[in-house]
């Protein structure tokens, strides 16, 4: 190595730093300082699968030119995952398309245990709806085994500058429209086309240096098609465990269907419709649509008010928790029901019987945190038709306080009750269940980028509560990024595993509503500066942002003032 040309890196992962050749790429410079990232929690070794370059996620091939940060990550790593998962999906691909060639993938959303994949045939249904070919057990099995013939021969994932027309005709011809109609709405001149031997495609972030980096995977049938699995997020040794959500599916597909069959089938469709003037025509369908699923959901409350006065309503962050349970009430009132709405947070315990998390700070998410006797009791007698007087949290002294709010039940009341653990039976094991009707809300998009990206109903929601967060409580972007890793903790502890309880959900997303948080949160996003933790999320949400058309003022302006969206954007009237 030629000294004078030396260049000067620093090791986030040991602290250190190292002397380079310019062009070292990033693969080798992580043999030579940090053949693997020590997952602190679990003691587990984890293979570098990507790195961090001044806070900017890179793929292990990039090349060195300067003097940089890097921090190497691993399956630990959230950006680490995700640079996995692109990967497997990319191999997926491949697979499928050797099998069945005259078929086409559409990866279409998440699952518990993994991405839900269907197989879809060239042609339409009357209704417009692509036509899914049932996938049976010997063609997962031979995809499966063709997947692992892919890894074994560690073929390596390259990329390329391409004309985006002649790559809008490549992935035509490889079966995937939906990719070639999102890069003709973005009106670009160049885009990069990712390679796996003869198979192209394109990935939103970084792939592998190469297939013999997946070690772990699984495919398992599911419906009519099958969920790819991939390393469990604590260990990489092991699969997701498999869950399988009914519920939560036939509400992602009943949304899937009705986006296709008004002609939306991806973001590339979605922006053409916007790009063609139609974005206040979305906004009033859209919202047409909300109010006939709120109405359903009054129905079946009304329909069961003679046993079931209790409505339980739980949801993840941002999900739109209370502009749904102030409709909801709306259209109960409309049906001749009375809703009364008790604060679940009215029922925490004394600040001295709180419970302590791992870290021995107050863990007000724990169910423990309130008091299930006291809260048990009082249903229980206002359920028998007794009056009962409902406690004042007094959350600056941590204690309950009584301050004359009685309450009882007559024959058209219900009770709405809206928290965390709603769904979460223990919280009333004393109340005769029957007695209960559980709705469980959140966005759950189901809206694809294209064939084979995703859209995160995280990503959603956490776009929804850092515009929100800014506005109404001048949090910035920043802090809400960095909180967001607890926050999705605590959901995946005390919401989701209960999720299946509900007798009704209901879906917050909204066609729109991506268009409309790019209008509001890239600004937000972009004043995060690079030297900071959430730099690198920043820069993802960017990225994704980029293949969005985002609405304009007039057009939000049409958006009414019930609508969910307005619990982020203000102007609510609810």
């Amino acid at each position: 190595m030629d000294k004078s040309k030396e260049i000067t890196v620093l090791c986030i992962n040991d602290g250190k730093r190292h002397k380079i050749e310019p062009g070292t790429t990033l693969k080798e410079l992580s043999a030579k300082v940090c053949k693997t990232v020590k997952e602190e929690k679990t003691g587990n070794r984890i293979d570098v699968l990507a790195a961090l370059v001044d806070n900017e996620l890179k793929d292990l091939n990039y090349r060195v030119s300067e003097m940089k940060q890097i921090q190497f990550v691993g399956y630990d790593h959230s950006e680490g995952r995700r640079t996995y998962i692109r990967s497997l999906s990319f191999v997926l691909q491949k697979a499928v398309s050797e099998l069945f060639p005259e078929k086409s993938l559409l990866i279409d959303h998440s699952l518990p245990s993994g991405l839900y994949c269907e197989l879809q045939e060239p042609v339409r249904t009357e209704d417009g709806l692509a036509k899914t070919y049932f996938v049976k057990d010997e063609d997962i099995d031979a995809i499966r085994e063709r997947m692992k013939l892919i890894v074994a021969q560690d073929l390596p994932f390259t990329k390329e500058k391409m004309d985006a027309e002649k790559a809008c005709e490549l992935f035509e011809k490889e079966g995937m429209p939906l990719k070639a109609e999102l890069q003709r709405s973005l009106g670009v001149f160049y885009c990069n086309v990712s390679r796996l031997g003869d198979r192209a495609d394109s990935f939103h972030g970084p792939l592998l240096p190469s297939t013999g980096y997946l070690k772990l995977f699984d495919l398992i049938g599911i419906g009519s098609g099958m969920c790819l699995q991939y390393p469990h997020i604590n260990d990489f040794s092991k699969l997701m465990p498999i869950k399988r959500q009914t519920k939560i599916a036939n509400t992602l597909k009943e949304y899937s269907d009705w986006c296709s069959i008004i002609g939306i089938r991806g973001i590339g469709s979605l922006n053409k419709e916007i790009l063609g003037g139609n974005a206040v025509r979305l906004i009033n369908m859209a919202e047409a649509l909300q109010e006939r699923n709120y109405a359903r959901i009054a129905d079946k409350i009304y329909e069961n008010r003679a046993t079931k006065k209790i409505v339980m309503i739980a949801g993840p962050s941002s999900s739109g928790k209370t502009s749904s349970s102030l409709r909801i009430a709306m259209h109960c009132r409309v049906l001749g029901l009375t809703p009364k709405v008790i604060e679940l947070d009215n029922y925490f315990v004394d600040r001295d019987r709180t419970p302590k998390d791992e870290y021995g700070e107050y863990d007000f998410e724990s169910l423990h945190a309130m008091d299930l006797e006291f809260l048990n009791n009082q249903l229980n007698q206002l359920l028998a038709g007794e009056e009962v007087e409902i406690p004042k949290y007094d959350f600056k002294n941590g204690c309950r306080a009584f301050v004359g709010n009685r309450i009882k039940l007559e024959e058209s009341d219900i009770l709405i009750m809206e928290g965390i653990h709603a769904l979460n039976p223990e919280m009333t094991s004393a109340v005769d269940d029957s007695r209960i009707f559980r709705v469980f809300v959140s966005a759950l998009t189901s809206l694809n980028i294209d064939e084979n990206n995703t859209i995160s109903t995280s990503d959603n929601r956490l776009l929804r509560r850092m515009i929100r967060d800014n506005r109404t409580r001048g949090i910035i972007p920043e802090e809400t990024i960095l909180r967001w890793y607890s926050v999705r903790r605590g959901e995946s502890r005390n919401i989701f595993p209960f999720q299946e309880n509900a007798d009704a959900i209901f879906n917050s997303a909204l066609i729109f509503e991506l268009p409309m948080l790019k209008y509001y949160a890239e600004p937000l996003l972009r004043r995060i500066s690079p030297n900071s933790p959430a730099y690198a999320e920043a820069c993802r949400l960017l990225k994704f942002l980029e293949y969005i058309v985002a609405l304009q003022p007039d057009e939000i302006s049409a958006i009414p003032p019930t609508s969910i969206m307005r619990e982020f954007i203000g102007g609510q009237t609810l």
